[in-house]
């Protein structure tokens, strides 16, 4: 299993957060909103931020579940949940 995390800001901007914050995962960088269009994380490439939303996806790539809510407070353990139930331990 692999977690991803996008966001608008610049690699640089990423890199700090992400060391700041002790973040164990890739965080990857939509400055263009290609991916948050293309998931629905965004409706315009000009939105200044995305839409907190979660996929999780096959190793085939494909949808398996979508999150298009997301709590901060349970989403991490909804997901693992879910993960489990999916792909098991």
């Amino acid at each position: 299993m692999q977690i991803v995390g996008v966001s608008f800001d610049s690699y640089q901007r990423n890199n700090d957060w992400a060391i700041q914050e002790g973040m164990q995962f890739e965080l990857w960088t939509d400055e263009s909103r290609e991916l948050a269009l293309y998931y629905g994380a965004a409706s315009s490439p000009t939105q200044g931020s995305a839409s907190r939303i979660s996929f999780l996806l096959d190793e085939d790539g494909y949808v398996a579940l979508e999150y298009p809510q997301v709590s901060t407070g349970v989403h991490p353990a909804q997901v693992l949940e879910d993960c489990q139930a999916l792909f098991g331990d």
